[in-house]
């Protein structure tokens, strides 16, 4: 797991919320940056992402994401496969070291390196050093409290905060709804 980073993406019916600190860490022991933006919105707004590890490495996948999301006109499981086998099996990205959190109205998931792209059952994606706390606090909110994925994730990452020393409070939060 990468560390220096919390991305963390809730769904709740038709509405997506994803949410990045904005600290960036040289090593285990350097601040580097702390609003740094972590999320971005792809395929003329209707997909949002969110990467942790390396920048220059997350920056290549959301290029050649945002290329396969143009190939097949939107569909982002599709594309996140796509881009899951491309990265798996091509010599120069393989080596690269990000992980994706993706999503649309539809859908969210979470696109490693080693082939996989994940939908989870609970509808909450983490990545990131200080994503199992921002899980835990999204579970919570998620079955005791009607709050929208925008609130939710915006708690979370709070939490996290408080807890992980490479996590901090510098928030992005991108929202996608019918």
């Amino acid at each position: 797991m990468f560390h220096g980073t919390t991305i963390i993406g809730v769904k709740r019916g038709n509405e997506v919320a994803l949410a990045g600190d904005g600290q960036v860490t040289l090593g285990d022991k350097i601040i580097m940056k702390h609003h740094s933006k972590k999320i971005r919105r792809l395929y003329h707004g209707k997909v949002i992402a969110g990467f942790a590890g390396s920048v220059a490495d997350a920056f290549a996948l959301f290029e050649k994401f945002e290329k396969k999301l143009e190939e097949y006109h939107g569909n982002l499981l599709r594309s996140a496969v796509e881009l899951a086998k491309t990265w798996r099996t091509d010599k120069v990205l393989r080596n690269l070291e990000a992980m994706l959190v993706v999503a649309d109205k539809n859908s969210l998931l979470i696109i490693s390196g080693t082939g996989e792209v994940i939908e989870p059952d609970d509808g909450i994606a983490v990545i990131g050093s200080g994503g199992p706390y921002a899980l835990a606090a999204a579970r919570a909110l998620l079955k005791h409290s009607d709050c929208s994925p925008a609130e939710i994730v915006q708690t979370a990452m709070e939490i996290a905060a408080s807890i992980c020393v490479y996590t901090n409070n510098h928030l992005t939060i991108e929202t996608i709804s019918e």
